[in-house]
Order: structure tokens, then C-alpha cells, then sequence
């Protein structure tokens, strides 16, 4: 995601402290920050803000993020990670020190820079991440969200992904199926798309009430039948990541396939 480290700097002083509300300013760790940050990059800008309680740069560049971002009024937010406890979102921009800023869009990074800077400097860099009058009216018709609304928003922004994957999941609700997954076909994989597009398979948007009968009586078929195999993620999708059976019915599928 950035350029390798050969490792991060150390520096001593006290702690960086936030006290801008959560909505925009919010810590984040190795456990949610693929929600927390990727996902969310894909509807606003988010500055990512690697820092530690022994860097004095940090101190002196945080405020200034959190003052800058704060005048956004939410259209930009600032995810503030201490690579000391998170050491694989760290790792994951392969910093070559700290403080280091990144900036995602749409689950990619588009812009960042390491070390303290000024205030103007960040004012610049936050500024080049404000949508245009185009995106905010499709942000705002997104908002709306009915099917004519979705689709003037594509007209406007036709690469817009909230867009995109709410117009699917409107699509698959209807019955529209293959209308639903031509329209995710278009923009990059991720978890919102890999669920709107099992419920454009399924024809569900909750598991069944026998899952556990419905996945075990496709594991014998997964490793020789696609369509058993894709039915079988489907429901897993369904179920979501945070339920317990997700990870378990993932390892015998592994098992099965491999």
C-alpha cells in the first residue's frame, strides 16, 4: 500500500490525545480496520493517521489532522491507528516512519506523506480529497436512494461504488437478479458486493432457517459441483462474518476442497 520500511523511527514524549467526537475522528485497530477504514473509504475519504505514544511529531501533527479534518463536517474522517498495538496495519503500509498519513478512497490509497508538516500542508492534502460538485450530487442522490436516484448518480459518477452496490441490492430485492450482478461486475470485489451478489443468487437476504441442514448437506457436493460450491458461499455470505458458524462452515470447506 505504500513504500517498504525498512522500519519506523523512534522518537520520546508523551501521548497523542483526540478528543474530536467519534464520527470523525475515531481509533482503529488491527481487528476492525478493514471495516472501520477500507469499507468505509468506499462511501468518504479516510486519512489514515500511524502514530505512537513516544513520537513527538505525532504529537505536534495530530492536532492539526484532527483541527483540519474536523472543518470537513464529516465528508472527510481521520482513522488514527498506534502501530504499537496494531503492528499489522503497520505493516500493511510498510511505513519507513512515523508519523505517516494516508489517505484512502474507495478501499485504495490515493495520497499520503510521512513526517510532521504544517497546517497549510495538510489543509492542501485534505482538500484534494473533497468530492466534487458532481460527487456530492451523487453522494446526495445515493442518500435518496431509490432506483431513479441511483441511477442519475451513475450518470454523474458511473465508477461510484455506494452507488453501484445499492442500485444491486435494490435490483436483487426486486427479482432482478441478473441486472444486480452485471451492475457489480463493474466495480472492484468486496465484502458489501460479495453479499448483495448472494442475494441476487439466493433470492434471500437472510440465511435460511435451516442453515446448518442446508451447508452440511452441500459440503459432499462442494468439491465436484460449482454450482453446490457457489450456493455453499453464498449462504456464508448470508450468515456474515461475525457469526461463529461462518468461520467454522469456511474450515471444512477448506478441508473438503483441499
Amino acid at each position: 500500500m505504500g513504500p517498504r520500511g525498512a522500519g519506523i523511527a523512534r522518537c520520546q514524549t508523551a501521548p497523542m490525545s483526540s478528543t474530536e467526537p467519534a464520527t470523525i475522528a475515531f481509533d482503529v485497530t488491527d481487528a476492525d480496520f478493514e471495516t472501520a477504514v477500507v469499507e468505509r473509504s468506499m462511501h468518504t475519504p479516510v486519512v489514515v493517521d500511524l502514530w505512537a505514544p513516544w513520537c513527538g511529531p505525532c504529537r505536534t501533527l495530530g492536532p492539526i489532522l484532527e483541527d483540519v479534518i474536523a472543518a470537513t463536517e464529516g465528508r472527510v474522517v481521520l482513522a488514527k491507528v498506534n502501530v504499537d498495538d496494531n503492528p499489522a496495519v503497520a505493516d500493511a503500509f510498510q511505513v519507513q516512519g512515523i508519523p505517516a498519513v494516508y489517505a484512502l478512497r474507495d478501499g485504495r490509497v490515493v495520497d499520503g506523506f510521512i513526517g510532521a508538516q504544517g497546517r497549510a500542508h495538510v489543509q492542501a492534502f485534505v482538500e484534494r480529497l473533497l468530492p466534487s460538485p458532481e460527487e456530492s450530487e451523487a453522494d446526495r442522490l445515493v442518500a435518496a436512494g431509490d432506483e431513479a436516484s441511483l441511477r442519475q448518480a451513475l450518470a454523474l459518477d458511473p465508477d461510484h461504488e455506494g452507488a453501484t452496490v445499492a442500485l444491486a441490492e435494490l435490483l436483487a430485492g426486486d427479482g432482478r437478479s441478473d441486472e444486480a450482478l452485471a451492475a457489480l461486475a463493474r466495480i472492484p470485489e468486496s465484502a458489501e458486493t460479495r453479499r448483495v451478489a448472494a442475494i441476487a443468487r439466493t433470492g434471500q437476504d437472510a440465511p435460511p432457517d435451516d442453515v446448518e441442514a442446508r451447508l452440511d448437506g452441500l459440503l459432499d457436493r462442494v468439491k465436484d459441483d460449482e454450482s453446490a460450491r457457489q450456493e455453499f458461499l453464498d449462504v456464508l455470505e448470508l450468515l456474515g462474518p461475525d457469526d461463529p458458524r461462518t468461520a467454522r462452515y469456511r474450515r471444512l470447506l477448506t478441508s473438503r476442497l483441499f
